[in-house]
């Protein structure tokens, strides 16, 4: 027996908004899990569909009764995008109006008031949790009057359980796993607590039904009191994992929790006690008890996944942790550790095919980011990289790290190419090979493919500050506002990350804002006083806002400090470059052709075109077969 509730359900695409039970559902009818803020941000949009909403009117509308700030309809606007499936820069669904508000512009289909439907108990099929008018108005022709009101009070209740005990059983597909809490008493313990987190992501992030957030995504939220619902909400997940470590001496306990993120209530729960002995064994254990309490089916693969190790030596597994803890650091002096307890890793366990691919990651950082000579660190990068896939050819960081070294070392294209493809390949959701692969493919010319890769690497880490740094920085002119948002994205997750501040300069250079360039240049160059990049574009910055003799100081401070250590010659070109000193800028980019710079591997940046006329550049540029 069925009965009416006056609703309107509105359809785009393969969506179905139900106003009346406030139930989004997909194309397979099943309902997609909201926060009732979102839901009413979605029925507000898509029931003004075409239009043009103000973001005043739809602030009142959702928080009628509430001050807010815009940020909470700007989280509702993000959140409802990833639902929808939309990809960055899409506009299937919702679109921003500049200076304006948003506009909902799919095709909405408006059903009349009587598409709901309670089920006769007596036939109840809990599937249905959708239906057209017609189907719900003959059944509810069959309806005994009497008795209606009590059959559909309890219908509702046996749907409304039903949906519930279903809800329960489906696999959760989302999830994040929350940085595990040092209870240790010891601070120097914290790259145990740090490192169990990201290895337990790892392996979850290998399960392909399964939406892991990203490490930049939690570790937003470590030493923060932030309540479960609002995290859930925040990052979009069904269910929230939180940890505490405590090790004393040779004892180690953990504690664990399964949350639903919607409700609060706790779904499971254990704590497990081993020996330090058992750290490595204790990892595997976690992640399929994790993936078990998930109710996730796991093919033959899938468990390989999850229970492979990359060393069963406890101690070469301690100091690996303890080496990427420092090298997330990325001071020069941590990197520096960070290489010392890799090789101390290596040295406990020769075949430890991870620890070869940290240390390559950690000479590519001292390459790139310290300015140290690249002879001394490029190869020993390659040779750990190579390494690491003659132990492990399944291993994507390897891969990754050695498509980085043929690329801004041996400015071997084709072949660096390849290795990125084959990393993501063995790893689709490896955030660092997506934007390496983004990077290269923009110094090819390859802008449209390059901006795919960086996307998805912001995708799969959107609060990483490097990410979002270097793709503002890429950004176009006409994307000023989105650039600035990276780059005040990139500052929230670490103010002091001087690369941001170079992002934000950079940007302000291109808008002709030549004070707030030459700050945030300035600040950059604090922050990191080591490093010249930063440098070279002040003094580009100086030139343009008719500065020269500013720029010529820099210069001349450069030229200096070439004389004492390793200055990239590519920033001392960039300076002669905009200066207008043509015969200077070629001598110096020679220089950098001869020493490799790895630099030299951006020589295709627009940057140059007002060399591209000179012969001795063009003779460069085919040296290093850059494509046409």
């Amino acid at each position: 027996m069925a009965t009416q509730v006056n609703s309107v359900i509105y359809e785009f695409d393969n969506f179905c908004l139900d106003a009346g039970r406030r139930l989004l559902l997909n194309g397979g009818n099943e309902p997609i899990a909201l926060t009732p803020k979102i839901f009413d941000t979605l029925l507000y949009l898509v029931s003004h569909s075409g239009q043009v909403i103000a973001k005043d009117e739809l602030m009142s509308s959702i928080w009628p009764d509430t001050i807010v700030e815009e940020n909470n309809l700007n989280k509702n606007i993000s959140v409802l995008r990833h639902v929808l499936g939309e990809n960055p820069g899409e506009h299937r669904y919702i679109v921003t109006v500049p200076g304006k508000g948003y506009k909902f512009v799919a095709s909405v289909v408006e059903s009349s008031s009587s598409g709901i439907k309670v089920v006769d108990i007596a036939h109840a099929d809990i599937t249905l949790l959708r239906s057209g008018p017609s189907r719900a108005a003959s059944r509810s022709k069959k309806s005994a009057f009497a008795a209606a009101g009590v059959i559909a009070a309890t219908a509702i209740a046996v749907l409304t359980f039903g949906y519930s005990y279903f809800k329960n059983q489906r696999p959760i597909s989302s999830i994040a796993v929350m940085p595990f809490v040092n209870k240790s008493g010891d601070a120097e313990l914290e790259y145990l607590s740090d490192g169990m987190t990201e290895a337990l992501i790892a392996r979850l992030s290998h399960l392909p039904n399964l939406q892991v957030q990203a490490r930049s995504s939690v570790f937003h939220y470590k030493s923060k009191e932030t309540d479960i619902r609002t995290i859930g909400k925040e990052l979009n997940v069904r269910a929230i994992l939180t940890g505490s470590v405590v090790q004393r001496g040779d004892d180690l306990t953990l504690y664990l929790e399964l949350v639903d993120a919607q409700s609060g209530s706790r779904l499971w729960g254990d704590q497990y006690n081993r020996k330090r002995r058992d750290l490595v064994s204790l990892q595997t254990e976690i992640a399929h008890n994790v993936s078990n309490k998930l109710k996730i089916k796991l093919s033959g693969a899938d468990e390989r996944k999850l229970a492979k190790n990359y060393t069963e030596n406890v101690e070469a597994y301690e100091l690996f942790l303890k080496g990427r803890f420092q090298l997330r650091k990325l001071t020069e002096s941590e990197i520096k550790n960070g290489i010392a307890f890799m090789q101390q890793a290596i040295d406990a366990d020769p075949s430890y095919a991870l620890a070869y691919a940290g240390k390559a990651e950690a000479y590519r950082s001292l390459a790139m980011a310290g300015e140290m000579n690249p002879s001394e660190v490029w190869p020993m990068a390659k040779a750990a990289a190579q390494k690491s896939i003659d132990i492990d050819d399944t291993l994507a960081e390897g891969h990754s790290v050695l498509g980085s070294a043929l690329w801004c070392y041996d400015w071997s294209w084709t072949e660096a190419e390849n290795q990125f493809q084959i990393a993501l390949k063995l790893n689709p959701n490896s955030s660092e090979a997506h934007f390496a692969y983004g990077d290269f493919l923009g110094r090819m010319g390859r802008t449209p493919e390059s901006r795919a890769e960086k996307n998805r690497a912001l995708k799969l880490e959107p609060l990483d500050p490097f990410f979002n740094a270097r793709a503002a920085i890429s950004s176009g002119a006409s994307e000023a506002d989105k650039g600035m948002e990276m780059v005040r994205v990139a500052l929230g997750a670490d103010p002091n990350f001087y690369f941001a501040h170079m992002a934000a300069g950079a940007i302000h250079k291109r808008n002709k804002m030549y004070p707030e360039s030459i700050a945030a240049y300035q600040r950059a160059k604090a922050l990191a006083p080591d490093q010249t990049w930063s440098d070279a574009n002040l003094a580009g910055t100086f030139v343009d806002n008719g500065q020269r003799n500013e720029a010529r100081a820099i210069l001349n401070q450069m030229l200096r400090l070439s004389k004492s250590r390793w200055v990239p010659p590519y920033n001392i070109a960039l300076v002669y470059r905009t200066l207008g000193e043509t015969d200077k800028a070629v001598a110096w980019l020679e220089k950098g052709y001869k020493q490799r710079d790895p630099r030299m591997a951006f020589l295709n940046d627009k940057a140059w075109n007002n060399l591209s006329g000179d012969p001795r550049f063009a003779a460069l540029m085919q040296r290093m077969h850059f494509p046409e």
